[in-house]
């Protein structure tokens, strides 16, 4: 599993009793998050293989996980579970991600120093065995996966655009148009 699926220790040890639920049911683990501040959220964002993910969906999850994390009880301090879609601008997680998301706009972080360099935001060229080409001013260049500490999309009219595209259940007609005022 990825570092970027879950980072933090306590993260990993989320994802090893959530992960297995969720593929059971037939979606993927995008991102699992332990949150804490004011109150303490255990945030997990799946979707279907295929992508996306509907509210229903989400709500299935969501009781499954908390049967299981009732049972399992791994985290001490009252918490609330979130269970979400990772959004449109959502994290890239894994490599596959990297692949079906080429041709957007993406930020990618490494963990080390890079030409100088830690961070970098252009074009995703897809992959290339265990490396994410990404375009970007100086040229396209290849980061090895295990180098990234953090990748999402940046939210762009093509992105909102391809996003709304492959939603099935969304016609555009069933939008009111919108009138302006000339003056």
């Amino acid at each position: 599993m990825s570092d970027l699926i879950a980072k933090a220790a306590i993260d990993k040890r989320m994802a090893s009793i959530v992960q297995p639920v969720v593929e059971d049911m037939g979606y993927e683990l995008v991102r699992i998050r332990l949150m804490s501040g004011k109150s303490t959220t255990l945030q997990v964002m799946a979707e279907r293989p295929d992508g996306g993910i509907e509210v229903d969906d989400c709500a299935k999850i969501s009781t499954e996980l908390g049967a299981i994390l009732d049972v399992e009880d791994p985290i001490e301090a009252d918490y609330a579970l979130e269970v979400s879609s990772p959004g449109i601008d959502r994290p890239l997680t894994r490599l596959k991600d990297f692949e079906m998301w080429q041709g957007h706009e993406a930020k990618i972080e490494t963990t080390e120093l890079i030409d100088g360099q830690r961070r970098f935001k252009g074009i995703l060229r897809g992959i290339e065995g265990n490396e994410v080409l990404i375009e970007i001013q100086q040229g396209t260049i290849g980061l090895d996966f295990e180098w990234l500490s953090d990748a999402k999309l940046v939210l762009t009219d093509e992105l909102v655009a391809q996003t709304l595209k492959g939603r099935k259940d969304i016609v555009e007609s069933d939008f009111d148009t919108i009138e302006t005022e000339e003056d």
